[in-house]
């Protein structure tokens, strides 16, 4: 599509002139006067406005500081007969991204500069539309969670993220380590440089060492060249150690001289190196149950815990499983092109009857399935992997269904809420334990349901 033109000048042969001069490569609309120019640019959205500087009722400055209010706004370029430095100073401090002299006006100069300037801010746009992407996906808006335990996350991870310190983050298996990870690197100042991740179980400790420090040419069989480390390759900005707790005894001296002194040497080399990074980690072992055992040192994991961030299991905080269910599902609806926008009450019981061995990965894999097999608007219980469908009886009933099979999220959370009152004999601390959910949730919850009164 041709860029949108509006050219706005009070004399019809300058206006239709520029007009037929630019409307082989721009949709060009034309106005006499600011306020025919305002009716266009409040009702079209325009990439490029030329207007004039002296026009009757309200010059082109003002029309400028007018259109640059506006959500969208135009490029803008000023033309004026009356030429001067001080004049292009005050047009630019209005808001004009361009000044053009009329007197020294060439078609082929003003077609190329606005050109330009559709370019440019084409590509203003995209960076912007990449750094929002980037944001939600790396940024603390991919973090799902209202219970109390990760309310506390979030701002732990806020807080420590304008740090340098070393951050170690504990968790089972698929609680979310690296998301955080990620997030606390993506709020942070080094959000501009790399993040580097390495899963330390993956690799001997041979190969470990110089997937970390790098090593030189001939430095052991098979080195033919020289391997910059994931050390160097993180400069200014993270390296996300994954399961710390695998790497060996001399890999642990090595990584904790780097932590104290920011040096290091590539395999096969006695140069010293340093390397501005910023160290966190992550393991689901009991890295203070190794350093009794003698398998971890002390002194590593002291300074890896600066900062210390543990990822409780999703059954510690079912609150947030459907919060979470419904998360995946918008994103894998997205995804699939599939018109499903909520679960069934005997979906939303089984999901919540689940005890998640695999925890928040595990979740997300069987919404990803369940949206896959859905044939409706609404996942139910027989579109749930074998494995969540386990909790239902042979009759095909959930073994604690609710009411109703077409409840929405919100109409079968307050349900559970009801049960767990009549179950609890109305004894509010108690039901919110029983359902997983800390007491200040379950009683603003009590009051956006209006069931104060059970």
């Amino acid at each position: 599509m041709k860029p949108t033109l509006l050219i706005v000048d009070d004399e019809k042969p300058t206006r239709e002139g520029l007009r037929a001069a630019l409307e082989e490569r721009f949709d060009v609309y034309v106005a006499e006067d600011a306020k025919s120019a305002m009716d266009l640019l409040e009702g079209e959205s325009f990439d490029v406005m030329l207007t004039d500087f002296k026009m009757p009722n309200e010059d082109g400055m003002k029309l400028i500081g007018r259109a640059k209010s506006l959500s969208k706004p135009p490029i803008c370029i000023l033309m004026t007969a009356y030429g001067s430095e001080e004049l292009a100073v005050n047009a630019m401090k209005q808001g004009a991204d361009d000044y053009i002299a009329k007197g020294r006006l060439q078609i082929d100069e003003l077609e190329m500069r606005i050109a330009r300037a559709v370019q440019t801010q084409t590509l203003e746009t995209e960076n912007v539309s990449l750094r929002k992407q980037l944001d939600s996906k790396f940024g603390m808006e991919n973090i799902v969670g209202e219970s109390s335990v990760m309310r506390e996350i979030f701002d732990v991870v806020q807080q420590v993220a304008q740090s340098r310190a070393t951050v170690l983050i504990l968790g089972e298996s698929g609680t979310g380590k690296e998301m955080v990870a990620k997030a606390i690197h993506q709020l942070s100042p080094r959000a501009k440089r790399p993040m580097v991740s390495v899963h330390c179980a993956a690799l001997s400790p041979m190969l470990l060492e110089s997937e970390l420090f790098g090593h030189e040419r001939g430095a052991f069989t098979g080195a033919h060249e020289r391997r910059i480390g994931r050390f160097e390759q993180a400069q200014g900005g993270t390296l996300f150690l994954d399961e710390i707790g695998e790497i060996d005894a001399s890999l642990q001296i090595k990584l904790l001289r780097f932590l104290g002194e920011r040096t290091f040497e590539r395999v096969g080399s006695n140069k010293t190196l340093t390397a501005d990074v910023r160290v966190v980690a992550a393991t689901n072992k009991n890295l203070e149950a190794m350093v009794k055992a003698g398998t971890f040192r002390e002194d590593l994991y002291f300074r890896l815990k600066i900062v210390e961030l543990y990822l409780p299991p999703l059954r510690d905080r079912m609150e947030d499983a459907p919060l979470l269910a419904k998360s995946f599902l918008r994103e894998f609806a997205r995804e699939n092109t599939k018109p499903v926008t909520d679960f069934t009450a005997d979906a939303l019981e089984l999901l919540l009857n689940h005890r998640w061995p695999g925890n928040v990965r595990e979740l997300r894999s069987a919404i990803e399935s369940a949206v896959v097999m859905c044939r409706g608007e609404r996942i139910s219980a027989r579109d749930l992997p074998r494995t969540v469908r386990s909790e239902m009886s042979p009759a095909g009933d959930s073994r604690r269904l609710l009411a109703k099979n077409d409840l929405t999220v919100k109409e079968a959370e307050k349900q559970l809420i009801i049960r767990a009152l009549k179950e609890t004999k109305g004894n509010r601390t108690l039901a919110a334990k029983k359902i997983g959910m800390p007491r200040r949730t379950f009683h603003r919850k009590l009051h956006t349901y209006h069931l104060e009164g059970l």
